[in-house]
């Protein structure tokens, strides 16, 4: 799964908030289950930046936000996120939807040769 936050920044304030952003992708890449990751700010909207990152499953990304070092960094800086879902499920060819963070997290007895009830 991945997760997309975006914010909107003057840009009186945009070295000090990629400050922010460095610091909490650091923490994330840190953090067991982290895939990749990636800060960015709008080519056309100068004040539009986003922090992406990808972890292993929603539970990986969950337990990354429940330290206490997260919530002294991320939580504060994502509650500047823009108000949207930012959490996506990675589309793969043949996972039905739904299907991946099981997959990925070894939760998925067919992933593992058993059998799942429907």
């Amino acid at each position: 799964m991945f997760v997309v936050n975006r914010f909107r920044v003057p840009v009186a304030e945009a070295e000090g908030f990629r400050e922010q952003l460095e610091r909490v992708q650091a923490l994330y890449a840190a953090a067991p289950g982290h895939l990749a990751g990636g800060i960015g700010r709008n080519l056309d909207d100068p004040e539009l930046w986003v922090l992406q990152s990808a972890w292993a499953g929603v539970g990986a990304y969950r337990r990354a936000l429940a330290g206490h070092e997260a919530k002294l960094l991320a939580v504060p800086l994502l509650s500047r996120a823009i108000d949207e879902p930012s959490a996506f499920e990675e589309v793969r060819d043949g996972v039905p939807l739904g299907d991946l963070d099981r997959v990925i997290e070894g939760r998925d007895p067919e992933a593992r040769g058993g059998r799942r009830d429907h």
